[in-house]
């Protein structure tokens, strides 16, 4: 580095293409994901992205943008669902439900009282 300004223009031109990268590559993880979008439809986007990239990257985007934000919407939407799901499954139910639940195998004979007192004991604790 031989000046201020070659830094400069280092620190520029390395966030651009940074920029270009990241949409790039969600361009390409769009496309795939796409399932609307024929084989043909995608090997033509590919086949331009490799040879007239940086065009063809913003003609997606113009051309596709509403539909990328729906995709992304959709899976996040899928994502948060799936996580909700696992959080209410590892929670496990509320200590009056397992004490109901074990007042009902009690009631029906299917335990003891003293295996009743442990899972009301467990449940409490």
């Amino acid at each position: 580095m031989d000046s201020f300004w070659d830094f400069l223009w280092l620190t520029i031109s390395v966030f651009f293409f940074m920029a270009y990268l990241m949409v790039l590559f969600n361009v390409i993880a769009d496309l795939f994901s796409d399932r609307e979008a024929s084989g043909w439809t995608k090997a033509i986007w590919v086949f331009f992205l490799i040879f007239v990239p940086a065009l063809t990257a913003l003609i997606y985007l113009i051309a596709r943008g509403g539909g990328m934000a729906d995709r992304q919407r959709a899976k996040m939407s899928a994502l948060r669902e799936q996580n909700d799901a696992y959080i209410r499954d590892v929670a496990g139910s509320a200590p009056a439900d397992q004490i109901a639940s074990a007042k009902s195998l009690l009631d029906s004979g299917a335990i003891s009282a003293s295996e009743y007192e442990q899972l009301k004991a467990k449940a409490l604790a």
